[in-house]
């Protein structure tokens, strides 16, 4: 089915696209941390291929793309180096590096979604692995970085809500037997806009209702998400 929504060379250019751009978040909150070259590189290519991995080994697609395409290896490579002499340079193309983010997010929320699906997973598991895909990168950069991770932070801008619509609207469109390019395309301009959206009007998940915790908030951080 994915290769039916995109040619394999389309498919192949924009998960390195995707991958450089979400390996370069890793590097830099790597150079924020003040790691190593090494400490760079691993978060680099923990943040770009984590979700993917995770995807692979659940459903079965064994070895992983990460490890049988050089290219998904060394782009989080290059991303590092780029980063490591030029980050300040890299800082100032924030917003940029958040906008193809977002469309990276937009891309794998709907491309793992897909691919679980292909492997026999059911609609709602195919949904899940889709967000992980998404979202699961960054949940293994932060912590390894020692912070809570974004998508769990009160005081970050939605991120998974955009992967999880665009999962949904995939399984859907597979339920309803529609999926197409024109409506896959659809899902991922969908998590797209919303991420973008969500950043420009720091649109943010509710908490508990009427909260009485005593525990006192922790202050935003200036760095970007």
């Amino acid at each position: 089915m994915l290769h039916n929504l995109f040619s394999p060379d389309v498919q192949h250019a924009l998960d390195l696209v995707g991958i450089f751009v979400f390996a370069i978040s890793g590097a830099l909150l790597a150079v924020r941390k003040n790691f190593d070259v090494f400490g760079i590189a691993v978060l680099a290519e923990v943040t770009a291929l984590g979700g993917g991995l995770f995807r692979d080994l659940v459903i079965g697609a064994v070895p992983p793309a990460a490890f049988t395409d050089l290219g998904y290896f060394l782009m989080p490579l290059i991303a590092t180096v780029l980063v490591f002499f030029l980050h300040p340079q890299v800082e100032r193309t924030q917003r940029a590096v958040n906008v193809f983010d977002a469309a990276g997010l937009g891309l794998f929320c709907v491309t793992g979604t897909t691919k679980a699906y292909d492997y026999g997973l059911g609609l709602t598991a195919s949904a899940a692995l889709g967000l992980t895909t998404a979202v699961g990168g960054g949940v293994l950069r932060d912590v390894l970085a020692n912070e809570v991770p974004s998508l769990l932070r009160w005081d970050r801008d939605l991120y998974a809500v955009p992967a999880i619509v665009g999962a949904v609207m995939v399984v859907l469109c597979i339920r309803f037997d529609v999926l197409n390019p024109f409506t896959s395309g659809a899902a991922v301009l969908t998590a797209f806009a919303l991420r973008l959206l969500a950043l420009h009007y720091h649109w943010r998940a509710p908490r508990a209702w009427n909260r009485r915790s005593s525990a006192r908030e922790e202050p935003e951080k200036a760095t970007a998400q």
